[in-house]
């Protein structure tokens, strides 16, 4: 028993050793399974016409600034405003103590009177002459000295009225008026104070805060660049006949709700920064925006007519740095395409040579991808909002 037993065991491990290498042979035989095609996504890309923002810093400026001071000397009897409160221009803010000056003005009117007086009773006496010296009673030389003091006493009236106007302005600078309308800030001085004409000091100052100015620096290089663009047609100003501008609030990282729009760049470089200063307007009701404030602004830099937004992601790059895309033909082959990035758009680029519409560029699974491979594409829908968003330098 025991050797038919190890007989029949051989024969079992023979067959089973014989089928496993049959197998191997087939195995070996049929070679590896074919690869199906690696799945991408894509995106149809389509030619728009894309806006152009710069995002540049800068500061808040009031559009008009005035420091009240006195034009007169004497002493402040009333102050005629609530500190921090808005005021009209020629609204009074200051009374001087006026008596001084109403007396002066009442010594010039009597001043003026008595000129008057003189002069009517010169031109009597010349009228008187002008008969008798047709029929030489009275000398020739006496008519001409009559003449002279009319004359004279003509110029001494004109010298009395304009005391009397200077007196009365004197009078009229007792009460300090607002130079122009907008927010005064704190008094520098209270009741009983001594004010003289022309201080250095400012009794208080008057800030114009609605429309207000935003001051953006702006490289020299950049604006060098954006001209010779606008020259070459490579950039567009569009069809708007005003460059609006977005506020970006650094305090809080928001947009502010007022647009503004663009009113001038200087014509002279800074030499110690190399930058070009630009100044817009806004509009500023709830005095949201104050002077000294740092913000950033979405500056208007032109239009390209006719550009491709398509996602970072999907631009690669050679090592010489030139930008290309992949993009699926007819056939679902996949090719290489080189462009040329205008910009960015939040995150997108802005590409205006490479590409044609219609064309679907991959932007997902390029790991998986080479030129030439066979691919099965998936559409993949792109965000309304990168879509929509603005290049920005």
């Amino acid at each position: 028993m025991p050797k038919v037993f190890l007989t029949r065991l051989c024969a079992v491990l023979l067959a089973a050793v014989a089928l496993v290498a049959c197998e191997q042979e087939q195995q070996a035989s049929s070679g590896p399974a074919a690869r199906p095609p690696a799945q991408v996504g894509f995106t149809t890309v389509k030619a728009e016409s894309v806006d152009l923002t710069a995002r540049l810093p800068g500061r808040v400026v009031a559009l008009r600034m005035a420091e009240v001071r006195p034009q007169v000397d004497g002493i402040v009897t009333k102050r005629l405003f609530e500190e921090g409160s808005a005021v009209e221009a020629g609204q009074p803010l200051y009374q001087i103590d006026d008596a001084a000056y109403e007396a002066q003005v009442k010594m010039a009117e009597a001043e003026l009177a008595r000129a008057s007086a003189t002069l009517n009773s010169t031109r009597t006496k010349l009228r008187r002459y002008e008969s008798l010296v047709k029929t030489n009673a009275v000398s020739r030389q006496a008519y001409d000295d009559v003449v002279a003091e009319e004359q004279e006493n003509r110029a001494s009236v004109a010298a009395a009225q304009a005391s009397v106007d200077a007196a009365r302005i004197s009078l009229g600078y007792t009460q300090v008026l607002a130079p122009i309308a907008g927010q005064i800030g704190r008094s520098s001085i209270t009741e009983g104070a001594l004010v003289t004409a022309g201080q250095a000091q400012a009794l208080a100052t008057i800030t114009q805060l609605d429309p207000i100015n935003v001051d953006f620096t702006q490289s020299s290089a950049s604006l060098l660049r954006l001209r010779q663009m606008f020259r070459t047609g490579e950039r567009t100003l569009g069809s708007k006949a005003e460059l609006p501008v977005t506020l970006i609030l650094d305090a809080v990282d928001l947009e502010y709700g007022q647009q503004g729009t663009m009113q001038f760049s200087e014509v002279t470089v800074d030499e110690t920064t190399g930058s070009v200063r630009l100044r817009a307007v806004f509009p500023n009701p709830d005095r949201e925006l104050l002077p000294g404030m740092f913000v950033h602004g979405l500056v208007n830099q032109g239009v390209v007519d006719r550009g491709f937004l398509v996602p970072q992601a999907s631009v690669s790059f050679t090592p010489m740095g030139d930008p290309y895309v992949y993009v699926i033909g007819e056939d679902d082959t996949v090719t290489q395409a080189k462009v040329h990035i205008v910009d960015a758009a939040g995150k997108d680029w802005l590409i205006d040579q490479g590409l044609n519409d219609g064309q679907r560029v991959v932007v997902d699974g390029l790991q998986r991808i080479r030129p030439g491979a066979k691919v099965t594409p998936v559409e993949v829908q792109k965000p309304v909002a990168a879509a929509d968003s603005k290049a920005q330098s």
